[in-house]
């Protein structure tokens, strides 16, 4: 069994929660943190578990004597798998708060795709870290992404798919997405948009190897 991206933002967001509450994670606070059903969210840990990446425990549900619930935890192999691409638990801590608040704003379904992209440049100008701008940016493209004609979505994720290095593929995406918007839309792109381009540009070629893979994991799983 593969661990996909999938597979991996998971454990990561279990990761997270574990770190956080030093307490082994049910499955329904794992589906409420990633926005799943608790029944996908016990499947995957199932999954997981297979993997060797984590293992299962039984606490006693609070209020009903006697009657206990599954519970998971962490294993030394997950732990290894994310120091092998150093991603300490600070990071990853940060990192998906990062994650969710932009997936929040591109999901929006109050938002129309103009007042989505002014919330996202609006909180650009806040950001306190290389890949938090990074993401944002992401975050913009995957806004313009999914207004695009069909077609295109498919195309450009072919185009995405013919290249494995974290940096490329992002580079592929956001110019990928950005040609075909003008040229189909015929969209003139403001000066503010521009030069926060040129600026992403610069910030992902110095990010750490690491955190690029975030990004485009990240990337990956909101394409899927």
């Amino acid at each position: 069994m593969k661990l996909t991206e999938r597979r991996k933002q998971f454990l990561q967001q279990l990761i997270d929660l574990y770190y956080r509450t030093q307490l082994p994670v049910h499955y329904e606070a794992l589906a409420k943190a990633i926005g799943v059903s608790k029944w996908t969210a016990y499947d995957m840990l199932m999954e997981l578990e297979k993997l060797g990446l984590l293992t299962r425990n039984y606490s006693i549900s609070r209020g009903e004597v006697g009657r206990s619930q599954i519970v998971f935890l962490p294993t030394q192999k997950a732990y290894e798998l994310f120091q092998q691409n150093c991603v300490t638990p600070t990071l990853l801590a940060d990192w998906l708060k990062i994650r969710n608040r932009i997936l929040e704003l591109v999901n929006s379904s109050s938002n129309s795709p103009k007042e989505a992209i002014q919330e996202i440049i609006h909180e650009i100008a806040n950001v306190q870290t290389q890949i938090s701008f990074c993401a944002h940016i992401v975050g913009l493209f995957l806004v313009y992404f999914r207004n695009l004609t069909k077609s295109s979505i498919v195309l450009i994720k072919h185009f995405i798919n013919t290249v494995s290095d974290p940096e490329i593929r992002l580079t592929v995406f956001v110019s990928c997405v950005l040609g075909t918007m003008i040229q189909t839309t015929h969209s003139e792109l403001s000066v503010e948009v521009v030069k926060l381009i040129e600026s992403f540009w610069v910030k992902l070629n110095t990010l750490p190897e690491n955190e690029k893979v975030l990004l485009s994991q990240f990337m990956d799983e909101t394409l899927d």
